[in-house]
């Protein structure tokens, strides 16, 4: 059943592992390891907007950084089975994502929020756009008129997304968000002081050298890379596509209050 109101940090938890946002979620171990290695093989798709360099080409590298901060099973032997990400992991991310939300609101910034999963994240980010204009933050108003080779690149309910055949799209490019900040430059529009977003566009805004923090799936492991070494401040773990979005209203609720923004 829903929790109504702000869970406790212990009932998000529970929360999590119940609708499988964490603990044993339902990307399997193969699929995961086959990410890691495709993103040390140099697959861009699997960079998310960023640029990795030969920094991390051993997947075994990869392989650690994603046990240390989501919580996959660490034994490079065991390839086929549960993977999970842990709960606790999740809720230490949320709290970190808060304190920059945090910041953004005593400072009034400018934040441009993004999703490459509409599916499942749109009303996550909905949700803190609002609160954070009810705060005083000016929520960036993208240019019209852009594309990419994907699709449409629009606003909706305040949040940039891919737009194509009349549907948001679900995308992990950086290029959407590569578009958006280039275009905001050649209007002579600041860029924002922050992005919030996921996926791709999180990463590219830190590429660009936005401040940047986002949420990001066990099998992408791209923008837990880009928080280790600093160009993204904040890649919160969890299962980014469960079965049903409202799943992720208390773990928005708990953001919020965190943040001070409830």
């Amino acid at each position: 059943m829903p929790i109504s109101g702000t869970p406790s940090r212990a009932e998000l938890v529970e929360h999590l592992v119940a609708t499988r946002i964490a603990g044993d979620v339902a990307t399997p171990r193969e699929n995961n390891l086959s990410h890691y290695r495709k993103l040390a093989n140099g697959d861009r798709h699997y960079w998310l907007g960023l640029e990795l360099g030969e920094r991390w080409t051993d997947e075994q590298d990869v392989l650690a950084v994603m046990a240390e901060r989501v919580g996959v099973n660490d034994d490079p032997e065991y390839r086929y089975g549960q993977d999970t990400i842990d709960p606790e992991l999740t809720v230490d991310g949320l709290e970190r994502l808060a304190g920059r939300l945090r910041k953004a609101a005593e400072g009034r910034q400018r934040v441009l929020l993004a999703t490459g999963h509409p599916g499942g994240l749109l009303d996550v980010h909905r949700a803190t756009a609002s609160a954070l204009r009810a705060a005083g933050c000016e929520i960036v108003v993208i240019p019209d008129g852009l594309t990419t080779e994907e699709g449409y690149v629009m606003q909706f309910a305040d949040i940039a997304v891919l737009e194509h055949g009349a549907t948001l799209w679900h995308t992990h490019s950086g290029s959407p968000m590569k578009t958006i900040l280039t275009a905001l430059e050649r209007e002579g529009r600041p860029l924002p002081d922050l992005v919030v977003a996921d996926h791709g566009w999180a990463g590219a805004a830190g590429q660009y050298g936005v401040d940047s923090v986002g949420y990001a799936d066990c099998n992408d492991p791209a923008l837990f890379l880009a928080e280790a070494e600093g160009t993204v401040q904040v890649t919160v773990p969890l299962d980014d596509h469960v079965t049903s979005p409202r799943h992720y209203d208390p773990m928005t609720a708990y953001l919020l209050a965190e943040a001070g923004l409830a």
